[in-house]
């Protein structure tokens, strides 16, 4: 089924006086929603115990817990440490994922950096095979490993690009943020059309079994002619994109994805709106 959640605690959940992860699961859940998407976006540090307690808490709740791997994965990088260091932040994700009862990893594939387009993809890609072969030998296939669409012109995930990694092995499935789409193609995403187009091409290259559950990152974004400046909630009407029209379009091809909402200090709440626009559309 499509799922709904915020990523990591709104500013409502601060106000109401909570401050652990572990009460995330109950506030999302009277909420009405499903699922939660956690960030070691500096960084994996988590104690085993902890990542138990929240493992506990979130399958008590019945929602379904996500991570977002730390923010300095760089599968382009021309220097061999830090191409290893990327892979280790990939799967030390994964590994702590799997301690809180989770089993998406999304992460960023990579930036361009002072090298040709041409020569960071093909990079990411020979890195992908890297880690499709450390995913295995280390027993973590039964994860989904997502690699994100990009907002920022310097960095490597656009659609296609992404699609280009996830072919590398079934274990990798796309995270599109749309917001990040319209961003890095100045507001693109408008129409229906705008938004199936993207989809059937997906589904054309991945399949649809791949694509039925697919991860999605949503949120309306500022953008300069470089791409995404910043998070923005749905209270903006300068910027988009609109989830309207993604909701018709997910319905009508039957896709289920998982979606996360990553609006600035409003996340819970505009993913309420996005469920409650779902079911309406």
């Amino acid at each position: 089924m499509i799922k709904f959640g915020p990523s990591g605690n709104s500013d409502s959940f601060y106000a109401a006086g909570l401050d652990k992860t572990e009460q995330s699961a109950k506030f999302v859940r009277e909420r009405g929603l499903d699922c939660f998407e956690y960030s070691f976006g500096r960084g994996v540090r988590m104690t085993d115990g902890k990542a138990e307690a929240i493992r506990r808490a979130f399958e008590a709740e019945g929602v379904e817990i996500s991570v977002h791997a730390p923010y300095f994965v760089n599968l382009a990088s021309p220097e061999p440490e830090k191409v290893e260091n990327s892979y280790g932040y990939i799967l030390d994700s994964a590994v702590m994922a799997r301690k809180m009862g989770g089993k998406r990893i999304v992460f960023h594939p990579a930036a361009q950096g002072k090298t040709t387009r041409e020569e960071a993809v093909e990079r990411t890609l020979a890195s992908m095979r890297v880690l499709r072969d450390r995913i295995y030998a280390l027993g973590l296939q039964d994860m989904i490993f997502c690699p994100e669409t990009m907002g920022k012109l310097a960095q490597i995930g656009t659609i296609e690009e992404v699609v280009s990694f996830c072919k590398v092995d079934p274990v990798f499935t796309p995270c599109v943020d749309f917001g990040h789409v319209n961003a890095r193609e100045q507001g693109s995403l408008k129409t229906e059309d705008d938004y199936r187009s993207r989809l059937e091409y997906m589904i054309a290259e991945l399949g649809y079994e791949r694509m039925k559950h697919f991860h999605v990152h949503f949120s309306k974004i500022m953008y300069s002619a470089k791409g995404e400046v910043k998070h923005l909630t749905f209270e903006d009407t300068v910027y988009g994109p609109q989830f309207h029209p993604l909701a018709k379009v997910l319905k009508e091809l039957a896709l289920e994805p998982y979606i996360v909402s990553e609006s600035a200090g409003t996340q819970a709440e505009d993913a309420k709106i996005m469920q409650e626009t779902y079911l309406t559309v």
